[in-house]
C-alpha cells in the first residue's frame, strides 16, 4: 500500500514511525531505568498523536508550528507521567494531556476575555478529567466530574462552553462551489424578534422553576445547538431519557406560561 506524503508543521507524516504496544512498553521500561535516548524514541513515536489532535485546528489562524511545540510538550508530560502500572494505553492517557496543553495555550492567547473563577473551574475539569481517564481508563462522564469537584451541571457547562474557541462571525459555515454561506447569515436578527418583552420574562420564570436537569438539557438543545446524542454521552444517560426529559421541560414551560 502507497504511503502519501502530507507535510502538517513541516512534518512529513509518511516517514513518522508508529510504535506497537509491544514496543511502546518495552521503551518506557527502559526510559525508567534511566535510557534518555528511550525517551527520544517514545516522543518521536508519538508525533502522529500530536498531529492528529492538531487537525482540527488547521482552519485557525494561529501558528500551527507553535500549536505542534505545544502539543508536543503535553506529550513529554505525558511520557514523564505514564505509569505502566495502571495497565491503561498509552494514547488513552496522552490525549487528554496533549490536548490540555493546546487549549491552555488557545486560552491564555485568547482575545475574549475570561473571568479568572471560570479559567480556574475549567482548569481544575481538565485536571480532573487527566486524573480519571489515567484510573478508568475511558473518558469520565459530567455526573461523576460534577460530584467529584462539587459543581452543578450549569457551573460544569459555564465552564466548559466559555472556553470554546471563538469564531469570526465571517467565518464560511457552508461553500458548496457556488454561494459561501457565513455565520452572520445563520444568526437571529434581534432587529425583527416576534417574541414580546413579557414573552421573554415568562419563558425565562419558567426555565428558573424547572427541575436542573431538565433546564440544563433545554439550554443545551436550544441555546447552546447541543444533540440529543452529545447530552446522552455527556450526562452517562440514554437518549430516551434525553428526549423524555426534554419533553417534559418543554411540556411544563407550556404549562406555566399558557
Amino acid at each position: 500500500m502507497a504511503r502519501h506524503k502530507v507535510e502538517i508543521c513541516g512534518i512529513n507524516t509518511s516517514t513518522l514511525k508508529v510504535l506497537t504496544n509491544e514496543e511502546m512498553n518495552l521503551l518506557f521500561k527502559k526510559y525508567k531505568e534511566g535510557d534518555i535516548s528511550a525517551k527520544e524514541q517514545l516522543v518521536n513515536g508519538n508525533l502522529k498523536l500530536v498531529l492528529s489532535i492538531l487537525r482540527k485546528y488547521n482552519n485557525r489562524s494561529d501558528n500551527m508550528d507553535d500549536l505542534f511545540q505545544i502539543g508536543c510538550i503535553g506529550l513529554i508530560k505525558a511520557i514523564d507521567n505514564f505509569d505502566l502500572a495502571h495497565e491503561v494505553k498509552f494514547s488513552t492517557y496522552a490525549v487528554p494531556m496533549i490536548l490540555g496543553e493546546v487549549k491552555r495555550y488557545l486560552r491564555d492567547n485568547n482575545s475574549v476575555r475570561i473571568a479568572r473563577s471560570i479559567k480556574d473551574t475549567a482548569y481544575k475539569i481538565a485536571k480532573e478529567k487527566e486524573r480519571l481517564c489515567l484510573i478508568l481508563g475511558k473518558e469520565p462522564t459530567v455526573k461523576m466530574l460534577c460530584e467529584n469537584l462539587h459543581l452543578t451541571e450549569y457551573e460544569f457547562s459555564l465552564a466548559e462552553n466559555a472556553l470554546k474557541d471563538s469564531i469570526s462571525m465571517s467565518e464560511p459555515i457552508y461553500n458548496d462551489g457556488g454561494d459561501v454561506i457565513y455565520l452572520s447569515d445563520q444568526l437571529e436578527d434581534k432587529s425583527n424578534n416576534a417574541y414580546t418583552l413579557e414573552e421573554r420574562i415568562s419563558v425565562k420564570e419558567a426555565l428558573s422553576k424547572l427541575k436542573e436537569k431538565e433546564r440544563y438539557i433545554l439550554n443545551s438543545r436550544y441555546i447552546y445547538g447541543k444533540t440529543q446524542m452529545e447530552l446522552s454521552e455527556e450526562l452517562g444517560i440514554s437518549q430516551a431519557q434525553i428526549s423524555r426529559l426534554e419533553k417534559s421541560g418543554l411540556e411544563n414551560i407550556k404549562r406555566m406560561i399558557l
